[in-house]
């Protein structure tokens, strides 16, 4: 494990195998809607430490999700007191009931309102390009209205909206990079020469990414296409939601900027400019050289994925992939 992270950010657990029974669902909807009955469970598959059900209900609002926190309990409350702050600003899921602290044997859940809408990896697969430029420009203007949220200090957030610092002191990305360099997890994944390179390019940029490290905006922290829902509207597609908050942070929204572009290729551009021009309309700062800072951002979460036990052969090898993509300089080949 590497030191400075809280337990809570650590993850995965592979796919969520839960099932519930009729009953047990029905018992939790009563919960909330005492009159409502439930005519269908559907599995919500997206969720890698969560189980996720959308609830079809006899009653409106129709249809709800309910969230089980498998991996984390207290990553419950984190999301329903990041929920309520968001609400109005930034688009979100309505919370409608939770039991943050788990209910007859069952781990803290949500019941939110399901929001209509798919998700923007299926958009930009639809290769539909003038709606992923809108949906595009739209995410990044997001980003902005999430970065205007800020926190007294840098670091990860957890219940009740504390902030806790990852690494104490200078240089505190270089150095948190350098340790996930050191697992032997990471090394097993990656050659000791990119290796090399990966903390030649992170010390390179240590001064820019110094001034980001004390930046305590809001982000999202896993602000990818997975989990951005979005729908046409009024004849222009927009973010509907942004869905799972456990990897909230106080940082830089560069830290957003760089996830969201993970995939992106100069080559073959999708989102861009699109997604950085919206970010930039709406009032979030872009600095110099800000897409090589942005990808320098990312490494951490790239490096720190790698030094997991657990991780799918074909998951390791993306992110090895978009390690060495990052550190020559190109674009991911994915096919």
């Amino acid at each position: 494990m590497i030191a400075g992270l809280p337990n809570e950010a650590r993850w995965f657990k592979p796919e969520p195998r839960r099932s519930l029974s009729a009953a047990t669902v029905d018992r939790i909807v009563r919960l909330a809607f005492p009159r409502c009955g439930v005519v269908g469970v559907e599995s919500l598959g997206d969720g890698l430490r969560n189980a996720n059900f959308k609830l079809h209900l006899s009653a409106p609002p129709e249809s709800v999700v309910l969230r089980i926190y498998e991996h984390e309990p207290s990553l419950c409350q984190k999301e329903m007191d990041l929920l309520g702050l968001l609400a109005g600003s930034v688009p979100v899921p309505q919370l409608l009931h939770a039991e943050p602290n788990g209910w007859e044997g069952l781990p803290p859940f949500t019941l939110a309102r399901f929001v209509e809408g798919i998700s923007f990896r299926q958009l930009a697969r639809s290769n539909d390009r003038d709606a992923t430029a809108e949906a595009a420009f739209s995410a990044g203007q997001t980003v902005a209205a999430i970065g205007r949220i800020t926190f007294s200090k840098p670091g990860w957030i957890g219940s009740g909206l504390t902030v806790t610092p990852m690494l104490e002191g200078a240089d505190a990305l270089p150095r948190f990079i350098d340790a996930c360099l050191d697992c032997e997890q990471l090394r097993r994944r990656m050659s000791s020469d990119v290796c090399e390179r990966v903390h030649a390019l992170v010390w390179k940029h240590a001064s820019d990414v110094s001034l980001l490290e004390n930046e305590s905006f809001l982000a999202h922290g896993d602000f990818g296409k997975r989990n951005l829902l979005v729908r046409e509207n009024s004849g222009r597609w927009e973010v509907a939601a942004v869905l799972d908050w456990e990897f909230a942070i106080s940082g830089s929204p560069l830290c957003d900027v760089g996830h969201f572009l993970r995939y992106e290729r100069v080559s073959r551009p999708v989102a861009e400019p699109h997604f950085s021009r919206g970010y930039s309309d709406a009032g979030g700062r872009l600095p110099q050289d800000w897409r090589v800072l942005a990808r320098v951002l990312d490494m951490s979460r790239l490096c720190e994925s790698l030094t997991r036990e657990e991780l799918p052969a074909s998951v390791e090898t993306e992110l090895a992939e978009l390690v060495r993509a990052t550190v020559e300089d190109r674009d991911p080949k994915f096919s």
